[in-house]
């Protein structure tokens, strides 16, 4: 495994940092957002068809999500892998999904929001 970095905490626990987790975020990442697009589709669909094609996607992105978080909790505590991929989250569906994927309006103050929760996520991990 290829280190990226060391972090301790207050109690002095070694967080590993490595390419393993940084994939895991990802994945952690990309499944939420894709749950969450597929969800929202759910919704639109005017047929039962599209409705149920969707939720299936829906559902299978968020059993991955879980998978992944499951699997980061091997290398992360739980207070800083649930915050951090809690806000990620925030950040993903906030920007792709609903102001690129749908087009809906990002107003200044959920940029900032936005800011803020980024600088959450700086905090917590580190």
């Amino acid at each position: 495994m290829t280190r990226i970095d060391w972090l301790s905490n207050e109690k002095g626990w070694e967080i590993r940092t490595d390419w393993l987790v940084l994939s895991l975020l990802a994945v952690n990442l990309l499944c939420n957002v894709l749950a969450n697009v597929s969800f929202k589709l759910s919704a639109l669909s005017p047929t039962w068809r599209g409705f149920l094609k969707w939720q299936l996607a829906g559902n299978l992105a968020g059993f991955l999500t879980v998978l992944s978080f499951t699997a980061l909790l091997r290398s992360l505590p739980l207070h800083i892998a649930y915050p951090i991929t809690m806000g990620l989250a925030v950040i993903g569906v906030q920007l792709v999904a609903a102001g690129a994927v749908f087009n809906e309006a990002i107003p200044p103050q959920r940029w900032l929001g936005t800011i803020l929760v980024v600088f959450g996520i700086l905090l917590i991990g580190g």
